[in-house]
């Protein structure tokens, strides 16, 4: 790849998922403990021909910054700007933040995550020799056209193809095919092009590239990364299914707030620590630790230190994530339980889960709480102290 094919990635990420259940938007949705549109740009990422991406979203939407951007790692990601309501308009939006060094403009969905650093490859390829290239599967089931219900054509299958995305083209072609067609209906940069009378190159394109659509989509696709990390078997392709445990317990006191899982709990003792004494977020954090092989609690986060005096547990988990994240290791699963006279956890238990989920960036169906009682029996019987027990499953 020589200096004058320098290649930009337009990402177009500023769907809102009318397809899929739940206000979050599918880019947003989590995959493998991080957003789908972090995986997807960290697979550009990961392409040496690419010089920079652009992601084209709602920069106003703080999760594009703080669940994505935050995560790391995309250090090719340079610049962002809003999208319009039609594809187009987006595409565009991010074609005027290029510049005519950048010959080759690559242009791929946010929302398909499994595409391969071979496929990217091929299509630049492709669109060098050619202009333009779009990766595509041929059709395996017959193809009907049809009009109010009715068919009206069978063609011919082995013509039909089903586009993908990565799509790419030589810069200042893609800029007439806007100029030149702004009528055209397009729902892809394709059709632009071939409406003003230039071929398109066909890229043998991958089964796995799946553009996630609906909610059957995610799930296919959360299956493809359980197998590649090797989630159902240890020492399969992609890591090492990795357990660890953790414990934790804290004097009840009068004049203390009763926190666990960051939530106050309404009690008249709270927990004496020289943090918050969260002792269920501590449970989770040695589970966790020990896992990774990093140490414990008390280790990285000394009672000695005055940084973390009165601190919230929940921002110590934040810097375990980071530091998981950073080694590659990625949370399966947690199971943990509260062991507690009094009060009754039951009724704070879905919360629980839902703030130490949105800490750790992993699905709320990846967290189990249970809270149980000594039967008066103990420390803990006699409601002098509250603890806690975690087990973590991470892929390293």
């Amino acid at each position: 790849m020589s200096e004058r094919n320098k290649v930009v990635a337009l990402v177009a990420a500023a769907g809102r998922g009318r397809r899929m259940p739940g206000d979050i938007p599918k880019q947003f949705r989590m995959l493998s403990g991080k957003p789908v549109l972090w995986h997807t740009l960290s697979r550009l990422q990961e392409v040496e021909r690419i010089s920079r991406i652009i992601v084209i979203g709602h920069v106003s939407d703080a999760r594009l910054h703080d669940e994505v951007i935050a995560h790391g790692g995309l250090s090719k990601v340079d610049g962002m700007v809003s999208g319009g309501a039609q594809r187009r308009e987006s595409v565009l939006a991010g074609l005027r933040l290029t510049d005519a060094t950048e010959e080759i403009i690559l242009v791929h969905d946010g929302v398909r995550p499994c595409f391969s650093r071979a496929l990217a490859d091929r299509v630049i390829d492709a669109a060098v020799k050619g202009g333009a290239a779009i990766a595509a599967i041929g059709a395996t089931d017959t193809v009907k056209i049809a009009k109010d219900g009715v068919i009206i054509e069978t063609p011919d299958r082995d013509s039909v193809w089903q586009a993908q995305t990565p799509q790419a083209f030589r810069r200042d072609l893609l800029v007439r095919a806007f100029e030149m067609a702004p009528s055209v209906k397009a729902t892809d940069e394709s059709t632009l092009v071939e409406a003003m009378g230039h071929p398109v190159q066909l890229v043998e394109g991958e089964l796995e590239n799946v553009k996630i659509t609906t909610e059957q989509d995610l799930h296919q696709i959360e299956s493809q990364f359980a197998r590649r990390a090797g989630v159902s078997g240890v020492g399969r392709v992609g890591g090492n299914l990795r357990v660890g445990q953790g414990y934790d317990v804290h004097r009840l006191v009068e004049g203390r707030k009763l926190i666990l899982a960051g939530l106050e709990i309404p009690h008249p003792k709270g927990l004496l620590g020289h943090s918050d004494a969260d002792v269920l977020t501590h449970s989770v954090i040695d589970a966790l630790l020990g896992a990774a092989g990093m140490g414990d609690i008390g280790r990285l986060f000394p009672d000695t230190d005055a940084a973390y005096k009165d601190i919230s547990s929940l921002l110590l988990l934040d810097q375990v994530r980071a530091r998981l994240e950073a080694s590659g290791a990625r949370i399966i699963n947690i199971d943990a339980v509260v062991i507690a006279q009094s009060p009754k956890l039951q009724p704070y238990i879905s919360a629980m889960e839902r703030a130490l989920a949105s800490h750790l960036a992993i699905q709320v169906d990846s967290i189990s709480i249970k809270a149980t009682t000594t039967e008066g029996l103990g420390f803990v019987g006699r409601e002098e102290g509250i603890a806690a027990q975690a087990v973590a499953s991470i892929v390293l």
